[in-house]
């Protein structure tokens, strides 16, 4: 399944998986490049790309 959304500087997308909450917000640096801004819940964790499939001990 993929889901493709447009965002703008201050929008977010709300993922929730078992009654816990993930919120990805997109936000603009002074430099203005975009960013996104990752906020879950204790049992969520972020990894960029790279560093997932780099790491042994997450396969």
């Amino acid at each position: 399944m993929a889901l493709v959304l447009g965002r703008k500087p201050g929008e977010k997308v709300i993922i929730e998986h078992n009654e816990e909450l993930c919120e990805i917000e997109v936000v603009k640096s002074p430099e203005g490049h975009l960013r996104l801004k990752l906020t879950g819940d204790k049992s969520f964790n972020f990894y960029r790309e790279e560093v997932f499939y780099d790491n042994d001990s997450i396969k």
